[in-house]
């Protein structure tokens, strides 16, 4: 099984789209797609696709940034592999081929946010070495 990563760009949106409406069923496809296409105008912005076979059966956003309390890192976000492929150990391998990306870019810390009723996530999360920091919270303006 050949099994890589690749950066995505604006031009896989749909398809990018297709996997993190797994994440967020109840968003509106127009405003996600809105969205999507706004995190691409960010410079610290970048978006990896997950292969299997030249199948694309995940995605994951990232942002590098910089933080007093961590140094150069990146933020994990909408992390999701295709439902109908769980269970197959992609979650660990994307992941770890990431965190190689982000070492050869220097950064010294990987950070995610994960919701609190996906307890799945949760012992993955733990599994692969990540503690929590803290309390995400949001404010709707």
């Amino acid at each position: 099984m050949d099994e890589k990563i690749e950066l995505l760009s604006i031009k896989s949106l749909t398809k990018i789209c297709e996997l993190t409406q797994q994440l967020n069923p109840n968003l509106e496809k127009e405003e996600q797609l809105k969205r999507q296409t706004e995190m691409f105008e960010f410079e610290n912005y970048r978006c990896f696709g997950f292969y299997s076979d030249d199948a694309l059966v995940g995605v994951m956003s990232i942002w590098i940034t910089v933080r007093l309390y961590s140094g150069k890192q990146i933020e994990v976000d909408n992390f999701v592999i295709d439902t109908s492929h769980h269970n197959k150990g992609y979650g660990k391998k994307f992941l770890n081929l990431v965190q190689q990306w982000a070492q050869e870019k220097e950064c010294i810390s990987m950070e995610l946010n994960t919701y609190i009723e996906n307890s799945k996530s949760h012992k993955f999360y733990f599994n692969e070495g990540y503690r929590i920091m803290g309390l995400h919270m949001q404010k709707d303006i």
